[in-house]
């Protein structure tokens, strides 16, 4: 049964809270992969131990930020405390999530082949933003519920993305590295189809609603 909760009470603020430290997460999460091995200032005083400690900050930063994204809309629905300012801020927060995770993983420098499906999802999600924000006030474009799984999807790759990243640091058999990393690299690929189908199906029902 769901429970209203008072408008007094601070736990109305929790949902929206969580969400906003995910968007901060974001952020931090890219700072720390980017400075620990993209910024030649930083990077140069950073032992190999100091540079290993740096991705799997980053890596844990993100387990606990994506598991956030089920966790704030739950309460919100179970609480009844659904705001306006929540429903803006949450895809935003994904974005800005997938997209530190996505830059952070690229500064690396070893994962030169998941470039592609992570430019292909970047463009996808500029784009549609840009057309949400263009025909605001003139056609509706709810989110599909293939689009909400998108969005699982891409946090699930990226996890193992930033996971293969740190397999040494968890003192992991090397030998199975390999496998991981082809693991891995295919759901970024499926993420990256999903994603562009999904922004196909939104042009299409924008370009619908406009003829």
């Amino acid at each position: 049964m769901l429970q209203r909760i008072p408008m007094t009470s601070p736990l109305r603020n929790i949902p929206n809270i969580l969400t906003g430290a995910r968007l901060a997460a974001g952020v931090v999460m890219f700072l720390i992969l980017a400075g620990a091995t993209a910024t030649p200032i930083l990077s140069a005083y950073l032992s190999p131990d100091d540079q290993f400690a740096l991705y799997r900050a980053a890596f844990f930063i993100f387990v606990i930020a994506a598991s956030t994204d089920w966790v704030d809309g739950f309460l919100a629905r179970r609480w009844k405390v659904e705001s306006r300012w929540g429903a803006i801020l949450d895809p935003i927060a994904d974005k800005i999530l997938v997209t530190g995770a996505i830059l952070g993983l690229l500064t690396s420098g070893s994962l030169t082949q998941i470039a592609i499906p992570c430019g292909l999802i970047l463009f996808r999600e500029f784009a549609v933003s840009a057309l949400r924000e263009t025909l605001a006030g003139e056609v509706k474009l709810p989110v599909t519920t293939l689009a909400k799984w998108k969005t699982t999807l891409q946090l699930f790759s990226l996890g193992l993305q930033l996971l293969a990243l740190n397999w040494g640091v968890f003192g992991w058999e090397l030998q199975l590295l390999p496998t991981f990393q082809t693991f891995a690299d295919v759901m970024l690929w499926i993420a990256a189809f999903v994603t562009i189908w999904t922004g196909w199906q939104y042009f299409k029902e924008a370009g619908r609603q406009m003829n």
